[in-house]
């Protein structure tokens, strides 16, 4: 009973380092302005994501970069692919979930109560990486902090 019950714990463990290692979303992934496309009225000029895999089973990304007008941006979030929504600390959003579509794409929804004139910033959007594993398009249509509508496709070269 007991090598049954530890062959079966190997064999579980096994097959969830095999699940977070499969996640090819994960990585160093380099910002494109020249490949992206955006309604936005400050639109980010330069940024870095870094996705990694959290031993709870989330996914953590830490996110930096810089604006066109020069302002800069760092935030990490964490969440996991069930399409609950999550906290988030410090980024341009309160909340998000994503919910994986298949092996290549995710959808997610991001928002937050604005804090100046009562508008509601709400961003939903598809990640999609591409076969070779090479790049990934983020699109997202929704509104800003500002209540405007902004629609976005963001392409990011792994590095």
């Amino acid at each position: 009973m007991r090598k049954t019950l530890t062959q079966v714990l190997v064999v579980v463990a096994i097959t969830a380092v095999g699940l977070i290692a499969a996640d090819i979303r994960l990585g160093n992934w380099k910002y494109d302005a020249k490949k992206s496309k955006t309604t936005a009225s400050n639109p980010i000029k330069s940024q870095i994501d870094l996705r990694e895999a959290l031993p709870d089973g989330r996914v953590q990304i830490t996110r930096s970069g810089s604006f066109a007008d020069g302002a800069a941006f760092k935030y990490v979030f964490a969440y996991k692919y069930d399409g609950k929504e999550y906290k988030v600390k410090g980024a341009p959003f309160t909340a998000i979930a994503v919910k994986r579509i298949d092996n290549n794409t995710t959808s997610y929804e991001a928002s937050v109560e604005a804090t100046k004139g009562g508008s509601k910033y709400n961003m939903r959007g598809q990640t999609v990486v591409s076969r070779d594993a090479q790049t990934l398009t983020q699109t997202s249509r929704g509104t800003d902090a500002a209540g405007k509508p902004v629609e976005s496709t963001s392409v990011f070269i792994r590095q």
